[in-house]
């Protein structure tokens, strides 16, 4: 198979235990170019294992990552970030002593296609400042900035690396409905970018409304794939996480 013809990512068995406890049970599933996913389920389901795995934080006991239809399953993360997968995590860790702008500078030495110059870095980063909102902070330390600030920094960083793919790994938590509505609009001109998109949120009806196909998980397997209508009317996952039936 050439590349380009089969689906961007594909995450085939993957397996994965701490301790005698499993995080991921056989799961399986394929991701588009050009497609926004949803990854949605109860806390503790193995959303964010499911993450460290395809990103080389975490090796699986099982199973096999494909990007681009290269194996992947057993690269380190900095390979993974040349290969262009970028990722955000739940707990944002900036460099608290730079500024805005320096830390998406220092993000455009690494991944796909790095900055050559110091000056090429700067001025793509004020670029991505100025996608994500944050270009009246530039000169800002990080640890002067909000929650929200922060979560849009660590988004301009993931951005910075130049990914074909992105996992976002709950953005929206903490944000208003403001915000949340604000961060919709920017994930779908990502996409309009050119970047395949995976959203791991709690926020059921935000991912219904952004994603083109839900993947549900639960105590590690998964348990729906599908369109948002199918997975919200779907009793399994009705039973397990939604709770009611949801407008998708």
């Amino acid at each position: 198979m050439t590349a380009g013809t089969g689906p961007l990512l594909r995450v085939i068995d993957i397996s994965k235990t701490f301790g005698g406890v499993r995080a991921i049970r056989s799961v399986s599933f394929e991701v588009a170019e050009g497609e926004i996913l949803g990854l949605i389920g109860p806390n503790g389901s193995g959303k964010t294992t499911l993450f460290n795995v395809i990103t080389g934080f975490e090796q699986p006991d099982r199973g096999t990552v494909l990007f681009q239809d290269r194996d992947i399953t057993h690269a380190r993360p900095a390979n993974v970030s040349r290969f262009g997968i970028a990722r955000t995590f739940q707990i944002v860790r900036p460099f608290l002593h730079l500024t805005a702008l320096q830390n998406i500078a220092v993000a455009r030495a690494y991944g796909r296609e790095p900055a050559r110059t110091r000056g090429q870095a700067e001025a793509e980063a004020l670029a991505l400042l100025e996608l994500v909102g944050l270009s009246n902070v530039k000169d800002a330390p990080a640890r002067s900035l909000t929650l929200v600030s922060r979560k849009r920094l660590e988004l301009g960083r993931a951005l910075a690396s130049r990914p074909r793919l992105l996992l976002l790994d709950e953005l929206l938590a903490g944000l208003n409905p403001s915000e949340v509505l604000a961060d919709l609009d920017l994930i779908r001109r990502i996409r309009e970018m050119g970047i395949t998109i995976v959203i791991v949120e709690h926020l059921v009806q935000a991912v219904f409304a952004l994603c083109d196909r839900v993947v549900v998980m639960n105590a590690g397997e998964k348990i729906a794939d599908g369109t948002p209508g199918e997975v919200a009317s779907d009793e399994q996952v009705i039973d397990a996480y939604l709770g009611v039936r949801h407008h998708a």
